[in-house]
C-alpha cells in the first residue's frame, strides 16, 4: 500500500512539473545575438561640409610662419643683446631706441609664437569658431608694445634736445649702426611673406571671380608675421637713420644732437609703418567685413542663384585675414527646393570667394519682407 501511494505521488509530482511554463536559465546563451553598437564610418562624400576634417596641428602655412617667427626671433634677440652693449658704451640714446624696438620685436614674436600655438586647440563648446582669433590678438599686442615703447624714447629724445649734457662716442656708435643695419635686413628677409603657394581654398583667400579664372592675387600671409615684419621695417627705417646720425657725429662731434633728432623723427616713421596692421586688426576685432570682400558681390551672387527672390540678415565676418565666414537668410519661390538652393548657394559662396565658414537659412518668401525693417540692407558706411 506504502509503495502505491509513493508511486501515486511520484506521477502526481511529474504532472506538476510539466504543467509549468519553460523558464530560462541565467546563463543561457540568448536564441539572437543582440546588435552591436552602430560606429562612425569614414563617408567617402561629406554631407553637409565642403572639406573633410582638417588634421590636427598647425597647417603648412603657419608651420611657415612659425619657423619664420623663431629664425627672426633668435637673430632679434643676439643682436638685441649686442645693440644694448654698443648703446652703453658709445653713450648713445639712437642706439638705444633701436635695441628697445628689438626688444619690443622679441616680445611681440614670442606672443605671435604662443598665439600660434594656442590657435592650433580644437573648437570647445565656449570658443565654438576655435582660438583663430588669438592670432589677431597677438599682432594688437605686438603694435601696442610698439607704440609704448616708442612714446619713451620720444620723450628720452625730447629731454635730450632741451638739455645738451651728453657725450657720444662716434666710432662705437657708428659700428653699432652699422651691425643693427645688417641685422634688421636679415630678419626683414626671414620673415618676407614667400611663404607656401597661394590657394583659393575654404581657408579663406583674397577676393577675386574664381570661376572667371584671375590672375594671381597677393596672399595675405600670417597675421603674425605680417605684424612683426612691419615692425622690422619701421626698425629697419630707423636703423639706416641712426647709421646716418652716427656717420655726422663721427666726423662732426659738435652735432651731437643728430642723435636724438634722429631718435625722434624715425620713431614716428616707426608708429606710421604699423597703420596697416592695426586697420587690419581693427576691422577683425570689429566683426567688419574682409578686405577685399565686398557686400554686394556677395549679394548679387546670392541673388543670382535660381529659386532665390531675396536675401536679408546678410552678415560677412572674418576671424583672421584668412579666415573668413558668412551667414545670411535666403527667401526662395513656393516652387523652389530648398535643398538644391542650400548647395547651390554654399558652392557659389564657396567657389567664388573663399569663405571658411558659410550659413544659410533657407525661407519662403512673403510680399511683407519688403516692408520688414529687419530685413532691409544696412546702410553704405
Amino acid at each position: 500500500v506504502a509503495a502505491g501511494a509513493r508511486g501515486e505521488n511520484i506521477e502526481h509530482l511529474k504532472l506538476r512539473l510539466e504543467a509549468r511554463p519553460p523558464t530560462l536559465l541565467l546563463f543561457t546563451e540568448p536564441s539572437e545575438p543582440l546588435p552591436e553598437e552602430s560606429k562612425p564610418v569614414e563617408m567617402p562624400f561629406h554631407h553637409c561640409h565642403r572639406d573633410p576634417l582638417p588634421p590636427p596641428g598647425l597647417t603648412p602655412e603657419r608651420l611657415h610662419a612659425r619657423r619664420q617667427l623663431y629664425a627672426a626671433c633668435a637673430v632679434c634677440f643676439v643682436f638685441m643683446a649686442g645693440e644694448v652693449v654698443g648703446g652703453y658704451l658709445a653713450h648713445s640714446l639712437a642706439i638705444m631706441t633701436d635695441a628697445a624696438h628689438l626688444l619690443a620685436d622679441v616680445g611681440s614674436m614670442m606672443g605671435s609664437l604662443f598665439s600660434l600655438w594656442l590657435s592650433t586647440r580644437p573648437a570647445t563648446r565656449t570658443m565654438t569658431f576655435g582660438w583663430h582669433r588669438s592670432e589677431t590678438l597677438g599682432a594688437l599686442a605686438s603694435v601696442v608694445s610698439l607704440w609704448m615703447v616708442t612714446g619713451i624714447l620720444l620723450y628720452l629724445a625730447f629731454v635730450r634736445l632741451l638739455h645738451s649734457d651728453y657725450h657720444i662716442e662716434g666710432g662705437a656708435m657708428l659700428l653699432t649702426a652699422s651691425i643693427a643695419v645688417c641685422a634688421n635686413l636679415l630678419m626683414a628677409f626671414v620673415l618676407h611673406q614667400a611663404g607656401p603657394p597661394h590657394s583659393h581654398g575654404s581657408r579663406g583667400a583674397e577676393y577675386a571671380p574664381l570661376e572667371e579664372g584671375p590672375e594671381e592675387p597677393l596672399p595675405l600671409g600670417n597675421t603674425s608675421v605680417r605684424a612683426a615684419f612691419v615692425h622690422v621695417l619701421g626698425d629697419l627705417l630707423q636703423s639706416f637713420g641712426v647709421l646716418a646720425a652716427s656717420i655726422l657725429i663721427y666726423f662732426k662731434p659738435q652735432y651731437k644732437a643728430a642723435d636724438p633728432i634722429s631718435t625722434f623723427l624715425f620713431s614716428i616713421c616707426a608708429l606710421g609703418s604699423t597703420a596697416p596692421t592695426l586697420r587690419d586688426v581693427l576691422r577683425i576685432l570689429m566683426e567688419g567685413t574682409p578686405r577685399n570682400v565686398g557686400f554686394e558681390p556677395v549679394r548679387d551672387t546670392l541673388l543670382s542663384v535660381p529659386g532665390v527672390r531675396a536675401t536679408h540678415e546678410l552678415h560677412l565676418w572674418a576671424l583672421t585675414l584668412t579666415y573668413h565666414a558668412a551667414s545670411a537668410h535666403l527667401a526662395i519661390d513656393s516652387t523652389a527646393d530648398p535643398e538644391a538652393v542650400l548647395a547651390e548657394a554654399s558652392s557659389r559662396l564657396y567657389s567664388r570667394f573663399g569663405f571658411s565658414s558659410c550659413t544659410l537659412q533657407v525661407e519662403q518668401y512673403q510680399p511683407e519682407m519688403a516692408q520688414c525693417l529687419r530685413c532691409q540692407e544696412p546702410p553704405q558706411a
